[in-house]
């Protein structure tokens, strides 16, 4: 399976390469395209600092830019909070795009996006500050209602970002649930 793998709103940090590392170990090809070019963050506020600099919509078209080149084999989208929206966005307007991993974030959905059949995993922690539960339950509804086939995970008392062994939200448990049931739904594809 080829991946697209997008880095949160800190930047391509060690642990978005120690997940690629991962799923190149389970046999899959992965792209990490470093959306910040080269820029990361050590703090949120920081993080938001430079995701501002660069502006959303100059983040999507990155993403959709380093996505095309492999696009036409069918990619998996997948990304860490900020860029599990981004995968969502691009994934969404990809017809080719055969699976969507959305770790720690989600995106808002168009009345008319139209996802069929597109097999589709979140995630988050519970609570998460970022993606509260009745967001949850809306974006869950608006996924189906656009045909993706949604499956989704919560983390009871994990921190947002809580795959990543170098923050505050880390939670070795929850990550290695994680991974072991994302690297499930990968070989179902």
């Amino acid at each position: 399976m080829n991946i697209m793998l997008f880095h949160s709103v800190y930047g391509l940090r060690p642990a978005v390469q120690q997940a690629a590392d991962r799923l190149r170990a389970a046999g899959h090809e992965v792209q990490v395209p470093d959306l910040y070019e080269g820029k990361t963050a050590e703090n949120v506020e920081d993080a938001r600092k430079i995701k501002e600099e660069i502006g959303t919509d100059e983040l999507l078209r990155r993403a959709v830019a380093a996505s095309a080149p492999y696009s036409e084999s069918g990619l998996v989208y997948a990304g860490f909070s900020l860029g599990a929206a981004l995968a969502q966005n691009v994934a969404l307007a990809d017809d080719k795009a055969r699976g969507l991993l959305l770790l720690h974030g989600t995106s808002d959905i168009a009345d008319d996006a139209s996802a069929d059949d597109l097999p589709v995993q979140l995630h988050v922690a519970d609570p998460d500050a970022f993606e509260p539960e009745d967001w949850q339950n809306a974006w869950y509804l608006r996924m189906r209602r656009a045909g993706a086939d949604v499956e989704v995970f919560r983390y009871r008392g994990a921190g947002h970002l809580y795959t990543d062994p170098d923050l505050p939200d880390y939670d070795a448990e929850a990550a290695e649930e994680t991974w072991t049931t994302a690297l499930g739904f990968l070989e179902t594809l």
